[in-house]
């Protein structure tokens, strides 16, 4: 495993630890600036808004440089709005702090899954994708418990400083371990060897039409996730009837799932990425469902929670790599885009189960939203795989069909041409 990827991870874990450990710190912070619990939230509303520009605008305007600097200069920016954080002295400069953060972390991800991919061979690249993930999984296994119990010792302050610190060794990391890959307009390890130059190289991935398809799984697909993530709390104390208490030691149990799912999902995308992502999705469907209808049960729940992290989080390698394998030849702004996807999908899972909690359904009901909305993102795989299939890419490995190749000089590995397109 190249030593750089673990630099990524650990940039990858203090990012993680920016998004959600503020949920635990909020009622502090609210009690701190003598704002209410729903003006607090907006530091994370706020935040997952940013991600989205981040990893848009930011990504785009950086795509002609190269890109270990510019995950330096991004883990640089982190650091800077985690340090804003730590020293506001009112609410109007946290959040600040957490918009800079937050522009930082989707641009950081969609560039890093593409300079993890370029360490290791074509037949690993899921693989490298999920170990920096892990970082993001080892920020709510274990970051955020830690990070909420140091912020309720010695206050929420005292968090964001060892976060700023977490970044500085991230920084350093990057600089010293992080091999150099090229600019977002040339992908030395695309398997087509196109490249073309800066943005508007990055803009032709979005041609194809497998490039938006994937873009739209990952909405639903980790939608379907946080439509019942978002209010598990909620579930956990009301419907299952867990104390307050123990809802850290549950979450860090949904943690464990989404550590292992991780690690599964990278493994079996490298194989296969279409069918993983049939596989997980249906298998996250399924996983809802159960959890809809054995809620008031506590021992399924704890089971339920363990495989609810572990499907949502199976999806992400696939996913990634999936978005970057049609994007092949300029896959940096395509990746970028797939990071806002995730958070789209956030905010998506989170507003339909609020909107079903208002409508008196009870706290169940965002799991079967989020269970519709899985079935969503199955359909739109399913079409997706099929339209591959028919186009005559083969999946193994994320490499292209010996048909694909032979045309790789013309175009964008896995960009259809114009009749595949209005098929698409």
């Amino acid at each position: 495993m190249p030593i750089g990827l673990i630099a990524l991870a650990l940039g990858g874990f203090g990012i993680g630890l920016t998004e959600f450990v503020i949920m635990g710190l909020l009622p502090q912070v609210a009690a701190d600036f003598h704002v209410t619990e729903a003006t607090a939230g907006w530091l994370i509303s706020g935040y997952a808004l940013a991600v989205v520009v981040g990893a848009l605008l930011l990504t785009a305007a950086v795509t002609r440089f190269e890109r270990k600097p510019v995950l330096a200069v991004l883990m640089v920016l982190f650091i800077a709005g985690n340090l804003v954080c730590a020293i506001a002295p009112d609410y109007a400069l946290i959040m600040v702090g957490r918009i800079i953060a937050a522009l930082a972390h989707g641009a950081f991800f969609g560039i890093g899954a593409v300079v993890a991919a370029s360490m290791v061979a074509p037949s690993k690249k899921a693989g490298a994708i999920a170990i920096m993930f892990t970082g993001l999984t080892a920020a709510n296994v274990l970051g955020v418990p830690f990070g909420t119990m140091l912020g309720q010792a010695a206050g929420w302050r005292a968090t964001f400083w060892a976060i700023t610190g977490i970044g500085v060794l991230a920084l350093a990391g990057i600089l010293a371990l992080v091999p150099k890959t090229g600019t977002g307009g040339t992908d030395a390890g695309s398997a087509s060897g196109t490249a073309f130059g800066g943005l508007r190289g990055e803009l032709r991935a979005f041609r194809s039409g497998q490039v938006w398809l994937s873009i739209v799984v990952t909405i639903l697909g980790y939608g379907g996730v946080f439509g019942a993530f978002t209010y598990m709390a909620f579930t956990l104390t009301e419907v299952t009837g867990f104390s307050a208490s123990t809802l850290p030691w549950l979450l860090i149990l949904f943690g464990v799932g989404l550590f292992i799912g991780n690690t599964a999902g990278g493994k079996a995308a490298d194989r296969n990425v279409d069918r993983t992502l049939l596989v997980v999705l249906a298998g996250l469907v399924v996983v809802l469902v159960v959890f809809g209808l054995t809620a008031a049960n506590q021992p399924m729940t704890i089971a339920t929670m363990v495989l609810l992290g572990g499907f949502g989080f199976a999806t992400v390698p696939g996913l990634q790599m999936r978005v970057m394998k049609y994007a092949d030849s300029a896959p940096t702004l395509a990746s970028g885009a797939n990071i806002g996807a995730f958070n789209v999908g956030n905010a998506l899972g989170s507003w339909m189960g609020g909107v079903t909690i208002t409508a008196g359904l009870g706290y169940t009901s965002p799991i079967w939203a989020g269970a519709g909305i899985t079935v969503l993102g199955l359909a739109v795989m399913a079409f997706a795989a099929a339209a591959a299939r028919k186009g005559g890419t083969n999946d193994d490995a994320g490499r292209p069909a010996p048909a694909a190749v032979a045309s790789a000089a013309v175009a964008p590995e896995g960009a259809p041409n114009d009749a595949e397109l209005q098929r698409l």
